[in-house]
């Protein structure tokens, strides 16, 4: 974690994850893209509130997935990705096609990794979940076979391989869930990079602004044509026996996910709340 003098005061809380690991300033040019944001507009009308501005950035084309079985790659450089909080790695394959992955921690330039069945189990190394032992160390996990990974994939996320079983393996995910997933799923090997990206603090309004978000307002200071808790003379309380949010529907507590998803079944262990 990097700190700066107070020499301002927002230089005094201002901290930023160690970069000394990034390589590269610039992406490659092929595997990017134009990244079009309505900022939570549609036809000029807000459709989300809090999003808007923010500075430009360029998509980066990154594998999720198992494209490249059994070829061989050279990791090129460590790049930093405007989208993602974790890094990501420009990947040179012996074919001479190149593709970005999710970056773990500790991987170098110069390394080399592969997708197969049977991998080695090496950092940034790519293998099907019942060929890794409990107690490993996963990330960027598929849900559905073939589908691409999509859990673990933030900053520092890593899942803890638990168990084998005829079909399944057991996974205990970084919210303390308990899940089973298909033994056939592919997983990639170690713990993501920018480990401290929590510890992060951004200091002043200006860097929020910067990442395209605009300013919370409390529902108590609007009037009350806008919002429930709006109105009164002076300080007043919300006015309401239960919170409620700005469309008026009652808020904390009420669960959100289905009752009859078919994923329940998978779910060992539900998250515990944090305290």
């Amino acid at each position: 974690m990097k700190k700066y003098k107070p020499i301002t005061p927002s230089r005094r809380h201002y901290s930023v994850s160690d970069s000394s690991m990034l390589t590269a300033t610039k992406p490659y040019k092929p595997l990017t893209s134009n990244s079009f944001r309505n900022k939570g507009r549609s036809h000029g009308t807000i459709t989300t509130r809090h999003r808007g501005g923010g500075n430009k950035k360029l998509y980066r084309q990154i594998n999720f997935g198992e494209e490249k079985q059994n070829i061989k790659g050279r990791v090129k450089s460590i790049e930093y990705d405007p989208f993602h909080s974790a890094f990501i790695a420009l990947i040179s394959y012996q074919d001479g096609s190149w593709s970005y992955i999710l970056a773990p921690h500790n991987l170098k330039v110069n390394d080399e990794i592969i997708c197969s069945d049977d991998a080695p189990l090496r950092i940034g190394n790519r293998l099907k979940l019942k060929n890794v032992p409990p107690g490993t160390l996963v990330h960027n996990v598929e849900v559905k076979s073939g589908k691409g990974g999509q859990l673990g994939r933030s900053a520092g996320s890593a899942i803890v391989v638990t168990a084998q079983e005829d079909r399944y393996t057991t996974l205990k995910m970084p919210s303390s869930e308990i899940r089973k997933v298909s033994s056939d799923c592919f997983a990639s090997v170690g713990q993501l990079s920018n480990v401290e990206h929590n510890l992060e603090s951004q200091g002043k309004a200006g860097r929020v602004r910067h990442s395209g978000r605009r300013p919370v307002v409390r529902g108590k200071v609007m009037n009350p044509r806008e919002h429930p808790y709006g109105g009164g003379e002076g300080r007043t309380q919300r006015g309401t026996r239960k919170p409620k949010d700005i469309w008026g529907n009652v808020t904390g507590g009420k669960k959100t996910r289905k009752r009859n998803k078919y994923s329940n079944k998978f779910i060992l262990q539900r998250r515990k709340k944090k305290k």
